[in-house]
């Protein structure tokens, strides 16, 4: 079943220029169907919950994203919400990688958009639901930078949007990532296949680790 009224929009996101579709274009319609019954929770763009309830999935790396589906359908990584929509529903491989491909590919601006005159308040109102701007978070930005180099670069990327099977990190609800900082720390998700007592979030100090929160918040893309 497809979101009622998602479609509407999300093809309006298309031709507005907010999905970029890859060389081979992916079978929109399907990816549309598939990501229909997410949006109850991650919202018509993937932008997540307003106060970081639920993450922003839109722009994320397609490898995490398929990655985390195959988790949480097999319970490796245990969220009770997201089981219906990947164990119950039975989802196959080829749709966790459609869908994720899909989600990959849209962008949310981080600034408000220039409206013309002539533009009503349905367009000024869709407009703005695409962007996308984090709150500045408290702490040491420059701090916050070093430390961010130095411990979390290396998988993360120096600009913070992720690498290979390493999420982007530069983007999403600062409350989401304490969440799920505190659930590392907690052994409640495991932090890297290594070992789950030895990664790097183990070692920072907490004062550190808001420091960092702040830096990602510091470096979000201003779009045109």
């Amino acid at each position: 079943m497809f979101h009622f009224g998602l479609w509407p929009r999300l093809l309006g996101c298309v031709l507005a220029g907010c999905v970029a579709l890859p060389a081979a274009a992916l079978d929109l319609e399907r990816a549309q169907e598939i990501y229909g019954p997410c949006a109850a929770c991650h919202g018509e763009f993937g932008a997540g919950g307003k106060k970081g309830e639920y993450p922003r999935i839109a722009g994320q790396l397609p490898k995490y994203l398929e990655q985390q589906l195959k988790a949480f359908q097999s319970q490796r990584r245990v969220n009770l919400p997201m089981y219906p929509y990947t164990k119950e529903r039975e989802l196959p491989d080829e749709d966790m990688k459609l869908v994720s491909a899909y989600l990959a590919q849209i962008e949310l601006p981080t600034r408000p958009p220039v409206f013309k005159d002539s533009d009503g308040a349905l367009t000024r109102l869709l407009a703005m639901e695409k962007v996308m701007i984090v709150p500045r978070a408290e702490g040491n930005i420059d701090r916050g930078r070093l430390v961010y180099d130095q411990q979390c670069a290396v998988c993360h990327g120096k600009s913070g949007k992720g690498r290979g099977m390493f999420p982007m990190l530069v983007g999403q609800y600062t409350s989401y990532l304490k969440k799920q900082i505190d659930a590392y720390l907690k052994a409640d998700r495991s932090h890297d296949e290594d070992s789950a007592s030895e990664g790097v979030l183990y070692r920072l100090p907490a004062q550190d680790i808001q420091d960092v929160l702040a830096h990602l918040t510091a470096i979000q893309e201003v779009q045109p």
